[in-house]
Formats: structure tokens, sequence, C-alpha cells
């Protein structure tokens, strides 16, 4: 496992509080049992609805909606805001049109990923940067922590400075006018659903609508950000963000459109099937998995001038020797999932071990860190299957496999495409 480094490094320390519902909390309670609801990040979030396959399904061959209301979103405006987004983030902010969203990350001078984000273009001058509701107190702590220059931001250059842009949580309404929360709608025929609560021309936005892009318009007379982005890998798909006080109102309206409710369950199956990662597991972690590890550097652009932790980020651009990949294996009716720490085995040598897995049809899909020497799409592995219970450790089945140790496998499957297309 990777050790992550100390000096520059980001420390926080979460307040520990109890689980509370979100925005769309009481609506859950309309459509499922409390048994199916669960802490997540802090909040009390639905598992599932009617069943994780069939919301899964829903999502790849017509349309469902996340409750995302949990996830930070922040407005960073101002004249210095551009300059100071550029600084604190790895992608080119300074490319990024009005109407545009990028993919990023947000680092601390050690090269530790803090978070993974998607930064809005709303206007010149105004950005909406949305942030991992586990990482939303940290990712406002060092960004305050900047602002105050009390974190380092260059470890080479322990006297830089970089201009700073007010920070505002867009959640609360205590904030301003302009409030906004995170409803999903995701699946092919997502575009049908929203039209329905549209007039023609905001239809015809909609549709306009390329990956990565956004307008602001009503549905249902309520005022939306109409976002081209989502976290499921289909290839249609939007992010509605709304005021708090709306969001209850354009949900049970999305649902009388056609949407089926998605809960926790589809997410993690749908993203694993897509091969994108969740911060902690593919990201960041226990393993400290770096973006170009992860699958992607592109996001880190290593040819502007300064962010903060580009140093780290051009050394482990060059030297790292594991990658995040994605492997197939069967799913059927019998057959021992495969879980998060299992070993992959290639050629009788662990080299690497599950990040993530779900079940999709009669497929398993394992999302693994290995050696990217052995990563190639095609390539057979194996994993040995942890053990379990203490029955388990008890009969010789090891709890913890390192790399390079010698090993049989207990399922086989193969290397297949980093990322899955729709």
């Amino acid at each position: 496992m990777a050790e992550k480094m100390a000096a520059g490094a980001f420390v926080f320390e979460p307040l520990a509080n109890s689980p509370v519902g979100s925005v769309l909390y009481n609506e859950h309670l309309k459509l499922t049992d409390k048994s199916h609801i669960a802490e997540f990040a802090g909040y009390l979030m639905p598992l599932w609805y009617s069943s994780i396959a069939e919301e899964h399904s829903a999502v790849r061959q017509r349309a469902g909606i996340f409750d995302c209301t949990h996830m930070g979103a922040l407005e960073i405006a101002g004249p210095n805001a551009e300059s100071f987004l550029d600084a604190v983030t790895t992608n080119n902010v300074r490319a990024l049109q009005v109407g545009s969203a990028h993919y990023s990350y947000l680092l601390d001078a050690a090269g530790n990923v803090l978070d993974d984000i998607i930064i809005y273009r709303r206007d010149k001058e105004k950005f909406m940067v949305v942030v991992n509701a586990s990482n939303e107190p940290k990712a406002k702590a060092y960004l305050a922590a900047l602002q105050a220059g009390k974190t380092k931001i260059d470890l080479a250059k322990p006297d830089r400075k970089i201009k700073t842009a007010p920070v505002r949580d867009m959640r609360d309404t205590q904030t301003g006018f302009d409030c906004r929360v995170d409803i999903a709608i995701q699946g092919p025929a997502s575009p049908d659903v929203l039209c329905k609560l549209a007039d023609a021309s905001v239809g015809q936005q909609i549709k306009n609508l390329k990956s990565f892009t956004f307008c602001q318009a009503k549905l249902a007379n309520i005022d939306c950000i109409i976002s081209r982005t989502g976290y499921t890998g289909a290839k249609v798909c939007f992010e509605l963000f709304v005021h708090p006080k709306d969001a209850p109102k354009l949900w049970q309206k999305l649902i009388d459109a056609g949407a089926l409710p998605c809960g926790l369950g589809s997410r993690d199956s749908l993203r694993v099937e897509a091969g994108l990662p969740l911060y902690g597991h593919e990201l960041d972690g226990p393993y400290n998995i770096s973006p170009f590890e992860a699958g992607y550097g592109w996001a880190v652009k290593l040819d502007k001038e300064f962010f903060i932790g580009k140093a780290a980020m051009e050394k482990i651009s060059k030297t790292c020797k594991m990658k995040v990949a994605r492997l197939e294996l069967s799913g059927e009716k019998g057959v021992r999932p495969v879980r998060q720490n299992d070993a992959v085995i290639c050629g009788g040598l662990c080299v690497g071990w599950v990040l993530s897995s779900a079940t999709a049809g009669s497929r398993q899909i394992a999302i693994v860190y290995m050696d990217k020497d052995k990563a190639t799409e095609g390539n057979s592995v194996a994993i040995y299957y942890l053990a379990r219970s203490e029955s388990q450790k008890n009969k010789g089945r090891k709890q913890t496999v390192e790399q390079g140790e010698r090993i049989i496998g207990d399922i086989t499957g193969k290397v297949v495409s980093r990322f899955e297309k729709f």
C-alpha cells in the first residue's frame, strides 16, 4: 500500500455527526420501507426501491432518477475566481467556456487527492463546483485554509501566493438567493422525460446539449440548471440543479413523467459496470491511487504553469507501476461474488487487489488495482477469495495476500476495456 506523503499534506479531522435525511428524505419514505434506507456519507439514503437489478436495467434501457442532493455544491465567484480555481485544481479552468463543465481534481501540495470534482462555468466570473458528499467538509475546510494562508501551496517555493476568491455553500439557503441541490436523471429516455416538463424551446435546448455542457431553464415551472453530466456511464444523462425547496416537487414531476426512482445500490452497480471511480476506492483510498493510475491523467494538465500538487503529479506520471483496470468474470447464479481486497492473480502470482465489484446480468465486473504490465486488455486473470469468516480462516484461507505472493486463484476472468461503452 502506498503511504501518503507527509510534507505538504492537508490534514483534516471530520467532526462526528449523526446521519441526517437528505432534502428528499420524506419523498423516499413514500416509496420504500425504512429498512431499505442506510447511512451514506453522513446522510440517510435509499439503497433501493424495487430492486437493484430492476433499477440498473431502467437506467440502461429507459430512465432512472437518483437523489444526489447530498452532493456538495460550492460557488466560487468574483474577479479572482478563474485564477483561484486554476491554481487549486488540475484541469485548465482558463479554457472552460461559459455553459461548459469539466472533470478535475482538488489536490494538496503533497499531491494527495482531496476530491474529484466537476467545475461548471456559469459566467465569466462565476463558477459552480460539485464535490462528493463525503468530502464536502474537507473541501470547504481546505479552500478556507488556502484563503487564510494556513496550508502549503508549493513545497519548492514556500513564498508562492495565489489569488483567492470567496466560496459560498450553494446548498445552504441562508447563504443567498441562488441555492442548488442535485437530482440526476440517467438513461436513453431521459430527454423524453424532461421534454414532458418543458416548453418547446427548452425542449430543443435540452436535445441540443452536448456532454459536459449545460443551460439554465424551467422544468415544470421550476428554475433548473440542466447539465449533460452523470455517474452511471449512460450515453444520455442529465443532472438537474434546483433550489432545495423545489427539489421534492421536481422529484415527483420526474416520476410522474416516467422516470424510475433508483437507489445507491444501482448507482454503484452502474458506475462499476461503466468503470467509473469512487473516491476512497479507485481514487485515493488505502492505496493512495492517483488520477494517472485511475485512468484520468487527461484531467491533470501538466502543461499548466502551476497548480497545487503539480510537482507530485509530474513524478507519479513518470514512475507509477500500478493502474486501475476492469475485469469481467462469471456472474452466473451460484458463483461466489468477488469482494473488495480479494487478490488478483496472474501467472500464479498476486499482481493486485479488487477495489469494487458488482453483478451486471450474468457477468461480474471488478475494478481492480494491479500491475500495469499485466493489465493488457484480453489478459487472463484469476481472483483469490479472502477469508470472510473465522471458519474459513481456520481452514487455511488467507485474510491478506501480498503483491508477488504465489497463490492459486478461485475464479478466472479476463481484463476488459478500462471503460464500458453503452
